[in-house]
């Protein structure tokens, strides 16, 4: 199976794009991030964002997304934009009839390190052992997103499973 794990975000969405079966340990394929200019609008952003997600979506023909979901912060503005950004990588796999689930952060991070408020360099630490690297994946959105694509692969209880074919929840 391979899964493309995103952590959204406006300035910096993080990817990764992990093959597992759960028979041999999974590997990594690609990560990284997608970057916006902070000077651009939202909408260019978002544009971006998009952009970078069907691309990925188009090269790698993933079995399924694992896409993080909201956290809510103090800032109800970030979490509102956060929201934008989410829309448009849900969008992107939408439309390419990728089964979509969508993971809490803290679920992620249970999956991955065995506690839901594990720090980010705790999941780095995780992300790197479980997938045999010689370093964490850089910057910690790209570890994020390889994150969520191998929460997917462990079989994480997936709150909300979008079915796409045809049949979309």
């Amino acid at each position: 199976m391979l899964v493309l794990g995103v952590d959204p975000g406006t300035a910096q969405t993080g990817y990764g794009v992990v093959r597992g079966d759960g028979t041999r340990p999974p590997t990594l394929v690609e990560c990284g991030v997608i970057r916006t200019r902070a000077r651009d609008a939202l909408p260019a952003r978002l544009r971006d964002i998009y952009d970078g997600i069907s691309e990925l979506l188009d090269r790698h023909h993933p079995d399924a997304m694992a896409v993080e979901d909201v956290f809510y912060a103090r800032n109800v503005r970030t979490t509102i934009v956060l929201g934008h950004a989410r829309g448009v990588v849900l969008l992107a796999g939408q439309q390419r009839g990728v089964p979509i689930h969508e993971f809490p952060p803290a679920e992620i991070k249970k999956a991955i390190v065995g506690r839901g408020a594990a720090t980010k360099e705790q999941v780095q630490f995780m992300v790197t052992r479980l997938l045999r690297l010689k370093s964490a994946p850089q910057p910690a959105d790209a570890a994020d997103g390889v994150a969520a694509a191998l929460a997917c692969i462990m079989g994480a209880r997936v709150p909300r499973l979008q079915l796409v074919q045809g049949h979309g929840t």
